[in-house]
């Protein structure tokens, strides 16, 4: 059963240019709800790790972790770090159900995804969005990477499959758990329902943390014959202690 709401009933028109700020209620005076003052005080993601794209003080290097050892994952792609106000909005979108939000947000990140791929960033062939629990999926009521998963295909022209990446088992949640936990609890815990084999394939999630799941993924993804693995998130949480 597709658990997912009928986002086209619930979300803006988004071809109407008088829109309100979602962030201070003023006009935005954009084709998105958004004023360009809101938009710019935005937590954008500056130099960043190449692989995972922790915040880091310089660009092109890799964070002692990709150093270690190297993703199953080609790169993440994300428009800003976790903060404020970013991470009041995804906490808005995913524990409030406040779609338009998340639409928003979707929307952004499929403008930085177009200029990238205006750059020469690869077109994947495939979007997959991180399933959720079943239990999860109940008490929510939807899938918040699912949801992101469908609007970006919309604007970027990609097919997104939401049955492809399955979850084999319920997990704890991995947010009260340090990064070694969330390795652990992740194990076994995705499979692959169909045919991946050759295809350059784009993990969609909210916000990546750990990359915990993001590498789980990628490495069943690798594993059933996947030839390059991306990630596309909103948010990527930086250390303790970065301003």
């Amino acid at each position: 059963m597709n658990c997912q709401p009928r986002m086209k009933r619930l979300v803006y028109k988004w071809s109407l240019i008088n829109q309100t700020c979602l962030l201070c209620d003023v006009p935005a005076g954009q084709h998105y709800p958004l004023c360009m003052a809101c938009e710019q005080e935005l937590p954008w993601l500056g130099d960043h790790c190449r692989y995972c794209a922790l915040p880091l003080p310089m660009a092109g290097l890799a964070c002692a972790q990709c150093c270690r050892r190297l993703p199953a994952f080609e790169q993440v792609i994300a428009l800003w770090h976790f903060g404020f106000p970013v991470d009041t909005l995804i906490s808005r979108f995913k524990h409030n159900r406040q779609w338009p939000v998340g639409r928003l947000l979707a929307e952004l990140l499929g403008h930085g995804l177009l200029h990238r791929f205006a750059e020469g960033l690869p077109r994947p062939d495939l979007l997959l969005p991180v399933p959720l629990a079943r239990r999860r999926l109940r008490e929510r009521g939807f899938n918040q990477a699912g949801m992101l998963g469908r609007w970006l295909s919309s604007q970027l022209g990609l097919p997104c499959d939401d049955r492809l990446l399955l979850r084999t088992r319920e997990t704890p949640a991995q947010q009260r758990l340090d990064a070694k936990a969330r390795r652990r609890n992740l194990r076994q815990a995705f499979t692959v329902a169909g045919d991946v084999t050759g295809k350059h394939v784009a993990i969609i999630d909210d916000v990546l943390t750990t990359g915990a799941t993001a590498q789980a993924i990628a490495q069943v993804l690798r594993e059933a014959g996947a030839h390059k693995v991306d990630v596309y998130c909103l948010a990527r949480t930086p250390k303790p202690g970065y301003v």
